[in-house]
């Protein structure tokens, strides 16, 4: 069996990659990061290394890279006799993978089993995003080429930090990890993948990870740069911020369990693992590294606003989050083009307006006047400072 993923980054190779590997798949990784291709081909096996209580070392082997800029024809022709097809590149790529996958099906044979597609992003439906560019890519073509391929959606979870120098393509990650699958897209063939499980109904799945971990993962970035302390798990160990993270998502779990019908102890023992899991001390996870791309993070359907909107349309208390909104809106990272760009806007456009651009809620939404206040409130702070004030680098305050 083989299996090409996009994305050989920490979250390809660290998770995703492990998995298949372990699966018995011959791995092909595509990324257009030369450096990282060469050295995959340069390797003949990496550790995962699991870091915690229960970590394990791994040793993954059997792969190689293709750069997806400069050899798409090679690229092409591992899809096109594969069998598995997976991504970890970001939702915002998705629409640039569709092009060899398109491709590769033109080439495959329709006596072949279907090529199986999973986007493993953190996003709703993020399969059906790049079915959907499959299918615009392919024109009038879709139809005779759909039956070459089946996509399912999937929800993957695994904390995977940023990595220190001179580890080469070794990853270190936390040892838990959540992979669940649409199981009906397959029929009675789905994929080998150890430890995945496979679900009719992935919806309640990928909503109560993106709004528990994604939530509170991003809770805690925003509250702890405010806070100026570095480190993800040492924000934890902070009472007022595992407060301020706890009460968000005792908001959230309240919002799956009304739509989804989770036990509340369930989803009480959930958020414990989770803190649990971001309090992890051997992670060198850092604030600025979970809270980067603060704009993607307060659009209508991610992790913020999407839970807190219909929390609010239920009549559900949203204080926490909206409390998290305003801390993301005071991320200042240099670094980070999103905040700089937000930064920017704040101090130079009408803040009502822009809380309606950013977050996508209307004047007249039951959410929108917290929102507003928020966005009207960190461009006053801004303008206190004066239009030319330099940004604030929240790195240089004690930690």
């Amino acid at each position: 069996m083989k299996a090409v993923h996009f994305g050989a980054g920490n979250i390809g190779r660290g998770f995703v990659g492990l998995l298949l590997h372990e699966g018995g798949y011959e791995l092909v990784f595509a990324d257009v990061a030369s450096a990282l291709v060469d050295a995959i081909n340069a390797a003949e096996d990496y550790t995962v290394h699991e870091v915690g209580e229960g970590g394990r070392n791994t040793r993954v082997t059997g792969f190689r890279a293709i750069n997806s800029a400069t050899a798409p024809e090679a690229l092409v022709a591992e899809i096109a006799d594969a069998d598995l097809v997976t991504t970890a590149v970001g939702p915002n790529v998705l629409p640039f993978v569709a092009a060899p996958i398109v491709d590769a099906l033109r080439r495959r044979s329709a006596a072949s089993a279907p090529l199986q597609v999973m986007a493993c992003e953190n996003a709703i439906g993020a399969t059906d995003t790049l079915r959907a560019a499959v299918a615009d890519q392919a024109g009038a073509e879709w139809d005779a080429l759909s039956r070459r391929a089946v996509f399912a959606n999937t929800a993957v979870d695994r904390i995977v930090p940023g990595q220190p120098a001179g580890g080469g393509i070794d990853v270190t990650v936390e040892p838990f990890f959540e992979w669940a699958i649409e199981r009906a897209p397959f029929g009675d063939s789905p994929p080998r993948i150890p430890g995945a499980h496979f679900v009719d109904d992935l919806a309640p799945y990928i909503e109560r990870k993106l709004f528990t971990v994604n939530t509170g993962h991003a809770t805690t970035a925003y509250l702890g740069a405010q806070a100026g302390i570095e480190r993800i798990s040492d924000a934890l160990a902070d009472d007022g911020i595992r407060s301020g993270v706890s009460a968000a998502l005792a908001e959230t779990s309240a919002l799956l369990a009304a739509v989804h019908g989770f036990d509340p102890d369930d989803l009480a023992a959930y958020r414990a693992t989770i803190l649990h899991r971001f309090a992890n001390p051997a992670l060198p996870d850092t604030v600025w590294r979970v809270g980067r791309q603060p704009v993607r993070k307060l659009s209508r359907h991610e992790r913020f606003v999407g839970p807190a909107a219909r929390g609010a349309e239920l009549g559900l208390p949203t204080t926490a989050l909206v409390r998290a909104i305003a801390a993301a809106l005071a991320f200042d990272d240099p670094a980070d083009e999103q905040s700089v760009e937000l930064q920017r806007r704040l101090r130079t456009e009408d803040a009502i307006s822009l809380a309606t651009s950013v977050t996508g809620l209307q004047d007249g939404h039951p959410l929108f006047p917290a929102v507003r206040d928020a966005f009207v409130a960190r461009a006053d702070t801004l303008s206190a400072r004066g239009p030319h004030a330099p940004s604030r680098d929240l790195r240089d305050l004690p930690g």
